[in-house]
């Protein structure tokens, strides 16, 4: 992590929503790093995450509690007092929407609304931070990268619906902060983020990661489909860019983090791991499943956090890739205290 030059302007406090998640994890240990003092509010972690490996529960002033209970967020802001919010809590998966479409957007839409009310009525929080997803766009199905202007999703599939109707509620604040005040709110979507610690179901890694462990074979879904494959630090070092940015220029923004090259396919990736970790594909499948509900291509242009924040990505979607292979080696180990 001391590789990631990322820095905020001064000393914040940050609520971090999420805090136990896979990425929340990562965030929360770069901004101990960083000396910001971090505030979690989530669920019960998983007893597989990585919040649980690395022995995180108790290490920080946390709330554990559910992002739809308005009420408990009130309190807990009330409490903590922060100057910062970053946002990250979410029903972050696409199938899971499938099986559970309006748990789904109750925490994805009605959540981010409640937590953007919350802290509207805070008199500390000066900024927000509010994280959504590369698959809000309307996916036109070719190669184009999207831009933060194209227009979003109209309901292809529940997850990316959710996301949208989250949108419309960061839009919405954002409004009532320009018309009445209020903090400012910088909406951060990114590719699909991998990396060490990530051991959620229906994702690529994980799932060859808990093939290799289990010995069952592992259906590889539309191995031809693009994704924008990214670090998790390369995300999260943008986020604090793009906070930053609007701490120190008091504006809204919203910007995508993604690749600097085009995005590889799953085959691509899967090769990349292979040639990293060999014996990792001793019993894994490749099937096409050609699943309607995921896109076949996802593209993200990045070139306004490469402008106005002079951010850029610092692994490749290979090297990204060999970190996150190279991290679960470590682990399976029992070498976790070698994180990369």
């Amino acid at each position: 992590m001391s590789s990631i030059n990322t820095v905020l302007s001064k000393h914040e406090k940050i609520f971090l929503t999420g805090h136990t998640g896979f990425k929340g994890t990562w965030l929360t240990l770069l901004l101990e790093e960083m000396g910001q003092e971090v505030v979690g509010y989530s669920l019960e972690a998983a007893p597989d995450s990585l919040f649980h490996r690395l022995g995180r529960k108790g290490q920080i002033q946390e709330y554990q509690s559910d992002i739809r209970d308005y009420n408990s967020l009130v309190n807990a802001i009330e409490i903590s007092k922060p100057t910062v919010v970053i946002h990250l809590a979410a029903q972050p998966l696409v199938i899971d929407a499938y099986k559970n479409p309006l748990e789904t957007f109750q925490i994805n839409s009605e959540g981010t609304a409640n937590l953007l009310h919350a802290s509207f009525a805070s008199n500390s929080i000066h900024t927000i931070g509010a994280v959504t997803t590369d698959k809000v766009y309307k996916n036109i199905g070719t190669n184009y990268a999207y831009k933060e202007s194209d227009a979003l999703d109209g309901g292809s599939d529940p997850y990316s619906a959710s996301k949208v109707a989250a949108e419309a509620a960061i839009s919405g604040w954002k409004k009532i902060a320009s018309e009445s005040g209020g903090p400012n709110i910088v909406t951060l979507r990114s590719g699909n983020v991998i990396g060490g610690g990530d051991f959620s179901e229906n994702r690529l890694f994980p799932d060859i990661i808990r093939s290799y462990i289990s010995g069952i074979p592992v259906e590889i879904r539309n191995p031809t489909a693009t994704r924008p494959w990214m670090h998790v630090l390369d995300s999260l070092a943008g986020y604090l860019q793009a906070i930053s940015h609007s701490i120190n220029n008091n504006h809204s923004n919203t910007f995508n983090f993604g690749p600097k090259d085009q995005s590889l396919s799953v085959a691509e990736a899967l090769e990349v791991a292979l040639v990293r970790w060999p014996e990792m594909f001793s019993f894994a499948e490749q099937t096409d499943l050609k699943s309607s509900f995921e896109a076949s291509f996802l593209n993200l242009d990045p070139t306004r956090a490469f402008s106005e924040l002079a951010w850029e990505p610092h692994w490749s979607q290979v090297a990204a890739i060999e970190s996150t292979i190279s991290w679960w080696q470590h682990v399976l180990r029992g070498e976790l205290s070698a994180l990369e």
